[in-house]
């Protein structure tokens, strides 16, 4: 009697997280589903395959310590110092709900195994006034930068950003 009314209420407890989840409405993505999808391009805007495209070099120095810079490639020399709309998913670099410095991924931070991405695919930003945080996809326009000749691993800024 004792296992029974133990194995009822192990059984009980395991289900209220799943009913809890169901009335939570449609899942969000899995990992596999939308990690290997870039935000897509605002109109107007500047695509993550193009910001992908630079080429970066890395070199390890005598402690182990890895640099890298960017190879820019034509098209995305010809952004330098204009204004430009990109799409992505933000990554917070403050403390609050509001942030105007924060970095600006081309995939979602939804993958464990991800979260480290390469220099040609995230923009550091700063802003003028605050932008709040969420999970969904942000667009922001403002000045690009090209950036990582001192192999600081940041190849693009966007300064004077303003949320659209």
């Amino acid at each position: 009697m004792l296992l029974r009314l133990s194995l009822a209420l192990v059984l009980a407890l395991a289900a209220a997280p799943a009913a809890g989840l169901a009335q939570q409405g449609p899942r969000p993505a899995a990992p596999t589903e939308s990690v290997w999808k870039p935000a897509a391009t605002p109109p107007g805007g500047v695509a993550w395959s193009l910001l992908e495209s630079t080429q970066e070099i890395t070199r390890q120095d005598a402690k182990g310590f890895i640099y890298s810079k960017p190879v820019f490639p034509p098209a995305v020399k010809a952004l330098e110092g204009k204004r430009v709309k990109v799409s992505g998913y933000m990554m917070p670099l403050q403390n609050g709900k509001t942030q105007t410095h924060f970095v600006l991924l081309a995939y979602p931070p939804d993958c464990p195994f991800h979260l480290n991405p390469a220099p040609m695919q995230f923009i550091e930003v700063k802003t003028a006034r605050g932008v709040t945080f969420s999970y969904d996809v942000k667009t922001v326009e403002g000045t690009l930068q090209l950036l990582g000749h001192d192999e600081s691993g940041i190849f693009y800024r966007i300064y004077d950003a303003q949320p659209i």
